[in-house]
């Protein structure tokens, strides 16, 4: 079963957060309600995010104070913020907002259809992050010998390394799609520019497990596996 992504919905006031909800909903992912910044710094210390909507104009810890802290802590600092605002200040107040970490400003009132849009390429750019760092861990395993173990089948290692390359295929090919996606649509800079990470980091895992196969990468023959 894939496990939801997280959505952390920021806001001091009941109805907007409503509204994100209404919004969002039909994304099928799991959201978090915060009424201040500093509920949110709180969700933040033990839950993963896949993307924060933070508000601007809140009491006490504004939205800018706020994504300050987020970024701060090494276990928040990469997640994508999305700053709402009410209020349109000009170039300045949108620049103060990009210097404090965000990856895209909307103000308010929003096309609800852009704002999903925009949240849904952030999760699924998650969720390639959640599988590649399964890849990645299935991989450990298999180098530091316990891949066995771990997939709980007393399989030969030609045949692990065939599931992880059959895993990992699927991954890249979900990744390519994706970026074509963000071409197409001439998405945020900041998406393209996660996506082209997340497509370098598959490229590293590719050419590692490519180098465990027999006969690749240290040009060793290939010889029949041994029970």
């Amino acid at each position: 079963m894939v496990q939801k992504a997280k959505i952390l919905l920021v806001d001091d006031r009941p109805e907007n957060l409503l509204a994100l909800e209404a919004i969002l909903s039909a994304l099928d992912q799991t959201l978090v309600r915060a009424s201040s910044g500093e509920e949110a710094l709180k969700a933040l210390l033990t839950d993963d995010f896949a993307v924060i909507l933070l508000d601007v104009q809140m009491p006490g810890m504004d939205g800018f104070e706020t994504a300050a802290h987020i970024k701060r802590r090494e276990r928040t600092r990469d997640i994508p913020i999305i700053f709402l605002t009410a209020i349109n200040h000009g170039p300045h107040h949108t620049f103060r907002g990009y210097a404090a970490g965000a990856v895209d400003y909307i103000s308010k009132p929003f096309d609800p259809w852009v704002l999903r849009a925009k949240v849904s390429v952030f999760v699924e750019l998650y969720m390639k992050n959640c599988q590649l760092r399964e890849q990645a861990a299935l991989l450990r395993l298999q180098l530091e010998g316990g891949g066995k173990a771990a997939l709980g089948e007393a399989k030969e290692p030609a045949g692990l390394l065939a599931e992880l390359s059959a895993r990992l295929a699927a991954v890249e090919e979900q990744a390519e799609a994706l970026s074509k996606q963000l071409d197409d649509d001439s998405a945020d800079a900041a998406a393209v520019a996660t996506a082209a990470h997340l497509e370098r980091k598959l490229t590293g895992l590719r050419r590692a497990l490519d180098a465990l196969e027999p006969g690749t990468g240290s040009g060793a023959p290939s010889v029949p596996s041994q029970s």
